[in-house]
């Protein structure tokens, strides 16, 4: 009996040790990927930004553009097209911005994840 009693104690320990293993192995893969996953993001934001500066340019030549048309005296027409289109970029630029704002606070909270993870991960192993 004793030695049916140590076979399953054995038993029980190289299970949860095996058990302990996968899932130490399956935390590890998942914060590799959720590290690739913050890098994509990262150079998402980078391409945003470059739109959101593109955009400021635009907009700056669209003001440019009203201020010569008044210079030279265009017609009523004209000058509302060019209000128009100020008024269409500084919303996209609004819209652009608050994307950014919010990605950049989603990024933020998927970094603070992934270090709450790895400290997890180095404190069960």
């Amino acid at each position: 009996m004793d030695r049916f009693k140590t076979l399953l104690g054995v038993g029980f320990v190289a299970m949860s040790l095996s058990y302990g293993a996968s899932t130490l192995l399956a935390a590890d893969g998942e914060i590799k990927r959720d590290l690739k996953e913050i890098k994509q993001d990262r150079k998402e934001l980078r391409g945003v930004r470059k739109e959101i500066r593109q955009d400021r340019k635009e907009l700056w030549s669209d003001r440019r553009e009203l201020r010569e048309d008044i210079k030279s005296g265009a017609g009523k027409e004209e000058i509302r097209r060019d209000l128009k289109e100020i008024k269409s970029d500084r919303r996209e630029l609004k819209r652009d911005r608050k994307e950014r704002r919010h990605d950049r606070r989603e990024l933020r909270r998927d970094r603070r994840e992934l270090r709450r993870d790895v400290k997890e991960h180095k404190s069960e192993s």
